[in-house]
């Protein structure tokens, strides 16, 4: 809302877009206002479900407060079934339609106890069709445990987070269960990312969430990472720019089998900043605060690659 008064866009107007990053549609300037323009005004409720519109302070979103809004539970199936989450391709968003307001599926686990004729009765699927999207779901119950932790689309937890969770905690059950404190040792888990993961498994719905999916026979598990030594025990690494050798994630891993932990912010509690080409305001933190600075073959012989 905030940008769309500075920009002073209106209903009606011509605007000038362009690529952010190439990929986001990023509005620059009006070019022509509209004849009749009209300021655009936030609803107060939810154009779905009639229920109240609410915004969390120093936020951008705006969020309907219903848990069991057609428009958000149809959403959270289309997030789960995403390529980088579950991977169900047949899930698409007429589909979805259908099987909400159908009353067939009310929450992502209501996806692995669809029958044949159910989903074969919906408008355009045939029954080779509905087959083989109930194999593909099915076959889904095999993915791994970070892919599951990020389809459960909790809030500020990313693919990249999944992952991380996942090696630190063994099963969906174990994250279920930790605390704030425990969550901020993960490498790249703040305050907020904690506080976030910790309410979602608080709320009763989404704990039901968990024991369903995994009756139906959804929950993975992932081996921790393995540890060779305590080398690196209480000392913090932080990465960035490129590495010539291997990924940031590699490097990072490296780490973490020597009993180190990988941050994604600099600060006093940092111990290095190893830095490859290009690197971002990381470096310039680390100089500012007097944190040991390593170049890629400095990290490699101090690990011992080299």
């Amino acid at each position: 809302m905030d940008e769309i008064g500075r920009l002073s866009v209106q209903i009606g107007d011509t605007v000038l877009i362009e690529r952010a990053g190439e990929v986001i549609p990023h509005v620059l300037k009006v070019v022509k206002e509209g004849k009749n323009r009209q300021p655009f005004r936030m609803p107060k409720n939810c154009p779905e479900c009639g229920s109240a519109i609410h915004h969390v302070e120093g936020e951008v979103a705006y969020r309907c407060v219903n848990a069991a809004c057609p428009a958000k539970r149809k959403e959270s199936i289309l997030h789960f079934a995403g390529r980088h989450a579950m991977d169900n391709d047949g899930l698409g968003e007429k589909i979805v339609d259908q099987l909400v307001d159908k009353g067939l599926v009310k929450d992502v686990a209501d996806l692995y106890r669809l029958k044949e004729e159910e989903v074969a009765a919906l408008e355009r699927m045939a029954e080779k069709s509905a087959q083989n999207l109930l194999e593909e779901i099915a076959a889904s119950k095999k993915n791994s445990l970070p892919r599951l932790i990020y389809a459960l689309g909790i809030q500020f937890v990313g693919e990249r987070t999944g992952q991380l969770l996942a090696e630190h905690f063994s099963s969906l059950e174990e994250l279920a269960e930790a605390k704030e404190e425990e969550l901020e040792q993960v490498p790249e888990v703040g305050p907020k990312v904690a506080a976030s993961i910790v309410e979602f498994f608080s709320e009763p719905a989404n704990r039901q969430l968990i024991k369903k999916l995994a009756k139906a026979g959804v929950q993975p598990t992932a081996e921790k990472r393995e540890v060779k030594s305590d080398r690196f025990a209480g000392k913090a690494f932080v990465f960035t720019g490129t590495l010539a050798n291997r990924t940031r994630e590699e490097a990072g891993a490296i780490v973490q089998q020597h009993g180190g932990k990988v941050s994604g912010s600099v600060s006093n509690k940092t111990n290095y900043v190893v830095v490859g080409t290009d690197p971002g305001s990381k470096y310039d933190k680390a100089k500012e605060l007097g944190v040991t600075i390593l170049s890629e073959r400095e990290f490699e012989k101090l690990v011992g690659l080299k």
